[in-house]
């Protein structure tokens, strides 16, 4: 089951009833129809995401991050210029998220409102057509699905225009504690922080980015755990940045991108696409989990690494931005808490 949307869809079958697995990552945007066909993928981006859907269907749950609208044609754009992007994915790409597995997508961004008002309403027409929950606009503040009798919720926020605004400090806290007293497991999304490689450090700052304010990511994160959050995912700087582990809870402050086609710097650890898996008790705690590495090469589409970069420089980050925290990583990108004697 789907809340708020009043949307009813079949319950995955979690085998082990004591803990739940959550498969989230970054930024996602499957190509572009504007201003023309030109940078939409091959085969109308059927086989994008064919080597991460095993994975992504494998969890109980599965998250990403929609960067831009579903909407076929029309709206009116935000503008132009040497730093304005602006994404419309045809609405038939949403069906692809649909079969790789998603369930939660966050649209709270600096994208969601490229198109206006019009681009907003067709992405959550489109996404409730195909039965994918979502959340991060004050019309859809949160979502609720249901595994294996687990009410799991996600609220997503970014301090851009038509977005719940992670700004707001006290509004924040407000519509956390307010989806925490109807869930079991509480997600938080934000899309926040600096972006590019200049980007990959948690400052403990607020963050500027072209003159805006993206904010201070480390006290966001803290104050959406204090008020309720079992699970904190972040993205927006599009490169991977530290997890820590805070009251039990797991923040990862950005997954970068994932698959993101034709309109994206990919270079370097741009390039870079973790996957998180995090195996969470019921109460939200973690357990463990593994960052798994993918690429993005050429026009961009997720492709396994066996090198594990992305989750090297994940660990590395972790280290050294916040080395008070309670977590171990192997070379493969496992994770666990450490053991304290």
């Amino acid at each position: 089951m789907i809340c708020c949307q009043s949307i009813t869809v079949a319950q995955h079958v979690q085998k082990d009833s004591t803990s739940i697995d959550i498969v989230a990552v970054g930024d996602i945007m499957l190509g572009t129809n504007f201003p023309d066909n030109s940078s939409l993928p091959p085969k109308n981006g059927a086989l994008l995401l064919s080597e991460a859907d095993s994975l992504i269907k494998n969890a109980s749950v599965s998250f990403g991050n929609l960067e831009g609208c579903f909407l076929d044609a029309g709206g009116k754009s935000k503008g132009s210029g040497p730093n304005v992007y602006n994404f419309r994915q045809p609405t038939s790409y949403a069906t692809h998220l649909k079969s790789a597995g998603f369930d939660l997508l966050s649209i709270a961004n600096n994208h969601i409102k490229d198109f206006g008002t019009l681009g907003i309403e067709s992405t959550a027409n489109t996404l409730m057509e195909n039965r994918i929950a979502f959340a991060g606009t004050p019309q859809q503040p949160y979502c609720i699905i249901i595994r294996n009798g687990i009410k799991i919720g996600m609220i997503a926020f970014a301090p851009h225009d038509g977005c719940l605004n992670m700004l707001q400090t006290e509004l924040a806290i407000k519509l956390v504690k307010e989806a925490k007293s109807k869930v079991d497991i509480l997600m938080v999304s934000f899309h926040g922080g600096a972006e590019g490689s200049g980007a990959t450090h948690v400052t403990r700052k607020r963050e500027i980015f072209f003159n805006q304010d993206r904010g201070n990511v480390y006290a966001f994160a803290h104050a959406v755990v204090d008020a309720g959050a079992d699970l904190v995912i972040g993205h927006g700087p599009h490169v991977p940045r530290a997890m820590e582990v805070y009251k039990s809870k797991l923040i990862a402050y950005s997954l970068g991108n994932f698959c993101t086609y034709g309109k994206f710097n990919l270079k370097g650890i741009s390039g870079y696409a973790p996957m998180l898996v995090a195996r969470v008790t019921k109460q939200g705690d973690i357990i463990e989990g593994q960052i798994i590495s993918f690429l993005q090469k050429g026009e961009g589409g997720p492709v396994i690494d066996t090198q594990h970069h992305a989750a090297k420089m994940m660990a590395t980050l972790s280290q050294q931005d916040i080395p008070e925290s309670n977590l171990q990583f192997t070379d493969d990108g496992k994770f666990f808490l450490k053991r304290i004697h």
